[in-house]
């Protein structure tokens, strides 16, 4: 488990309203993110967590409430403003372009940067980070298999070199094997400075790698806790442990 010190807050969210339509899909909402923390967003499908990540990255306007970011309020900012301030987004299933290569969908990450060479300087680390994209940088993205796609959705993600990175389902649709392989890398990642917000379904890999997590229930948070704390709560472990 991470441990983290105490840093000042980076993301701060209260009162987070956010509806489809008619239909409110969150109601009130309050979390906060410190900086060089690793944190989990726990629950049922449907819970509201993915919507959560979407009003922080500018995909969804809340209709009430603040989203401060490094003491700047940036709900409702278009989403390329979000990430030009510092977080980036890697959605769920991943969202590569199947039809192009491994290298052009990490030169997508890096479209808010103008220099050539720092994009370059970006894509010669994500290639350190992830030796087996190296291996595939001319192979198309649609070919690889799942766990290599959700590699190159993060590697993407880190091209605009965030603060912040959220992070949604690392570990869907992935083997055992593969997963523990992907929580490796945010691991790595969060240990080289980058704070990270975690949706995942699987809580056994969610509480391992976050220090704390927020239990996400209806639109709504109903229990935070260190991950240590969570891990022995019976109501939890009842609910998403299936103990």
């Amino acid at each position: 488990m991470t441990e983290t010190p105490i840093n000042k807050t980076l993301l701060r969210v209260r009162d987070l309203h956010v509806a489809y339509g008619k239909i409110a899909a969150l109601h009130g909402v309050d979390l906060d993110v410190a900086e060089g923390e690793t944190v989990a967003l726990i629950g049922a499908n449907g819970a509201g967590k993915s919507t959560i990540l979407r009003a922080i990255s500018g995909l969804l306007k809340p209709s009430q409430g603040s989203i401060h970011w490094d003491g700047r309020e940036i709900a409702g900012l278009p989403a390329e403003k979000v990430v030009a301030g510092g977080i980036a987004h890697c959605p769920e299933e991943r969202h590569v372009w199947p039809a192009m290569t491994v290298r052009e969908n990490l030169m997508l990450g890096a479209f808010l940067t103008s220099s050539k060479h720092r994009v370059e300087e970006r894509v010669g680390m994500a290639f350190h980070r992830f030796p087996r994209l190296r291996e595939r940088y001319k192979q198309m993205a649609g070919t690889l298999s799942g766990g290599e796609q959700q590699m190159l959705a993060i590697a993407r993600a880190l091209m605009s070199e965030p603060r912040l990175l959220l992070l949604d389902e690392p570990s869907l649709g992935l083997s055992p094997k593969m997963a523990d392989e992907v929580f490796d890398v945010v691991r790595e990642i969060n240990g080289h400075g980058v704070t990270v917000l975690v949706v995942e379904q699987n809580v056994h890999n969610a509480l391992a790698v976050a220090s704390r997590a927020y239990v996400v229930e209806t639109g709504a948070i109903s229990t935070e806790a260190d991950s240590a704390t969570l891990l022995e709560d019976p109501e939890v472990l009842n609910a998403y442990l299936g103990a």
